[in-house]
């Protein structure tokens, strides 16, 4: 910690030596932002040096560069925030530092309050944060993100105001920490570290990609020796300076036009990589089977304007000793990125070569972390209560649904576990009472959810009798009634296919979290009923049947709605000399121009068994019998929308689909699709 200490001391001394506060009132332009060339002899710009040069003070590395309000764009413009738009480069310029000139000045003064109305400081929190704990290091503590600071806050037992900026929420964490006795006589860097020690509020599921140095692993020994990964695209320069994958798909059409819409998977791999994170996993391969080493993150990703190719870089250091041929070839890792599951990273940081059967031993640490996905629906049904995932069909919403179920259930392990391990855990779940399934469909009433008079098939009497009979959603609440400390789960599928209102009748009412326990007469047996705190609801709901505005909005009101949309990283590899992934994501992007988002494909249709599809025959059986058939379905027979989408491999009048061999179809669905995309470098 002294030595970090000292380090930090060190880069807040540079910062103020060339960056005088007095300074600011004329510092030029050109002294500022990013993406320019500095004058000879002047050093870094100031952005540069606050996001990459001053990592002991905390840091604001990620993302775009519209962190630092105005940039220098690569194709020659000036990208400035919102309140400086219209302006020239050198008025926003004047107005910008004007602004951070009176923010300096009212924190001198003490006036924290007068910086709410500097206005355009507040589309670049973290920069402004950082750089007013740079220069009044005891009234500001070296934490910047917005959520963490909210995420300490509340750990120390304050609550934020809704807007505030990340300014003022760091001068409320100041406050909480000045407060207790036991980090009296602490530095702000020593504060820091503590908190992101014990309690890192980033996300523990760490990303795992499969990067490949150059072609054939040709630069492994540069970036070996190096400590770093290298990939190409030098054309597009800083990937910094691109704030979605939709502004840097456009300029990979610019220098690759021929990509027939792949190279938004392109850029969105890029962007991934843009933002690796320390602690990050790389897997370093040459070909589709060759491990040459694992790493681990080290730093933050730069572009190197200098180098004579592949420019862009990410720091990662590097462990060979679990260089490897794998068992068996992933077809995937033909393309310079790959997804890579927990399961086989963990396979080779063990040295298992073959597939064999897994063991919680094999989770990074012996403690398994919960994917992205599910954690966001159990924070969603935190929050609210119910949740319902929506998307097109195939896109996993089910598989969601019951992966949070396993999680609720204590059986995360699972989640990443081989689809047969997994199968028999959900199964193991669905036993235990705790979660229920069932599907909802047009003849699906409220004697069946709620209560309900139905043939008794136990009576004997001559006739027939009718009982009143619990639906699902109370029995389920009985039990949940007996087991108050563990949360049990509905899981309702195809949600959107029921008469809602019809059947949830006066349940309705009692869905939000703040009427739970509230007793309510229901309307067949007037008998009191409540439903306990301790139950939650997922639906699931295909958007292509019916879309959410369809929904009776009372009930649309108690539900939290997460997409679930087609995931081309589900569906890595290779079939023939066709991209899977590029190929998913060409041909959803055809079908969102012509059809709409709703109707798109998801990724499962490309899955078998969890794994992408990897023959010529199953690319086939899957195009010609399920994906020509709902294609066809959603164009009502039009052979002119048909076509759209699908190109030369529909006939323009007829709308039949070309007949071809296996082999010959995927071929033709990468001219089709894929072709023009730049850069696999296996």
């Amino acid at each position: 910690m002294a030595a970090t200490g000292t380090a930090a001391e060190d880069e807040r001394k540079q910062v103020l030596s060339q960056f005088p506060m007095e300074k600011w009132g004329t510092l030029p332009l050109a002294r500022y932002a990013l993406g320019q060339t500095a004058p000879s002899g002047s050093g870094p710009t100031y952005c540069r040096l606050m996001e990459f040069g001053t990592p002991n003070l905390g840091s604001i590395k990620g993302g775009s560069a519209a962190k630092h309000i105005m940039y220098h764009h690569n194709s020659g413009e000036w990208r400035v925030a919102a309140p400086l738009r219209g302006m020239e480069p050198q008025e926003a310029w004047e107005e910008l530092r004007g602004q951070f000139v009176r923010a300096f000045e009212a924190v001198a003064d003490g006036d924290f309050e007068a910086m709410d109305d500097l206005e355009a400081l507040r589309f670049g929190p973290t920069l402004v944060t950082k750089s007013l704990a740079t220069y009044f290091p005891d009234r500001f503590l070296p934490v910047y993100a917005g959520e963490h600071l909210r995420t300490f806050v509340a750990l120390l037992g304050g609550s934020v105001q809704a807007g505030a900026p990340a300014w003022h929420i760091n001068r409320q964490l100041l406050e909480l920490v000045s407060a207790r006795a036991e980090f009296a006589g602490w530095s702000g860097l020593e504060v820091m570290s503590l908190l992101y020690d014990r309690f890192d509020p980033r996300p523990q599921q760490r990303s795992i990609w499969k990067i490949a140095p150059g072609e054939r692993g040709r630069l492994w020994d540069e970036c070996r020796d190096g400590a770093v990964i290298r990939v190409a695209w030098d054309e597009l320069g800083d990937l910094g300076q691109y704030q979605s994958d939709a502004e840097l798909k456009q300029a990979l059409d610019a220098h690759w036009p021929r990509s027939s819409g792949g190279s938004l998977t392109t850029a969105r791999r890029l962007l991934a990589f843009r933002d690796l994170e320390a602690g990050d996993r790389v897997v370093a391969n040459r070909g589709t089977d060759e491990v040459l080493a694992t790493g681990t993150v080290s730093g933050s990703y730069r572009f190197e304007s200098d180098h004579t190719e592949y420019r862009h870089v990410v720091p990662v250091s590097w462990d060979a000793s679990h260089a490897r041929k794998l068992s068996q070839p992933q077809h995937g890792w033909r393309s310079t990125f790959a997804k890579v599951q927990p399961t086989l990273f963990a396979r080779i940081t063990a040295g298992v070569t073959e597939s064999g059967s897994e063991s919680a031993e094999l989770y990074a640490g012996g403690s398994v972390t919960l994917p992205e996905d599910v954690a966001g629906v159990l924070e969603a049904l935190e929050r609210k209560g119910q949740v319902i995932l929506h998307g097109p069909p195939g896109t996993g919403k089910t598989r969601l649904a019951l992966g949070a179920a396993l999680a609720l259930a204590g059986r995360a392990d699972a989640l990443n576990s081989a689809p047969d391990r997994r199968a028999a855990a959900q199964a193991e779940t669905l036993r235990d009472g705790r979660i229920h399934m069932v599907t909802f469909h047009p003849s699906y009433g409220y004697e069946d959810f709620v209560e309900g008079f139905k043939p008794d098939l136990g009576a004997t009497g001559p006739g027939l009798t009718l009982a009143l009979t619990d639906g699902v959603f109370p029995t389920l609440c009985t039990h949940a009634s007996a087991r108050p400390d563990e949360t049990f789960l509905l899981i309702i599928d195809e949600i959107n296919r029921g008469d809602l209102p019809r059947i949830f009748g006066e349940l309705v009412t009692l869905l939000e979290l703040d009427k739970r326990g509230l007793p309510l007469a229901l309307s067949v047996s007037r008998r009191t009923f409540s439903v306990p705190p301790n139950v939650r609801i997922i639906g699931t709901m295909n958007t292509a049947d019916r879309s959410i505005s369809h929904l009776d909005a009372a009930v649309r009101r108690r539900f939290a709605f997460l997409p679930v949309g087609p995931d081309p990283d589900a569906v890595f590899g290779t079939v023939g000399p066709l991209d899977l992934a590029q190929f998913l994501e060409s041909l959803n992007t055809r079908i969102a121009r012509h059809l709409d988002a709703d109707h798109q494909i998801g990724h499962a249709y490309l899955l078998r068994d969890g794994e992408p599809i990897a023959t010529e025959d199953a690319l086939a059986a899957v195009f010609h019998h399920e994906v020509i058939p709902l294609l066809e379905d959603y164009c009502l027979g039009r052979a002119d929308l048909l076509h759209r989408i699908f190109g030369s491999l529909v006939d323009t009048d007829t709308g039949r689909p070309a007949l071809m061999s296996p082999q010959d179809l995927a071929a033709a669905l990468a001219t089709e699709f894929t072709s023009g995309t730049p850069g696999p470098d296996a």
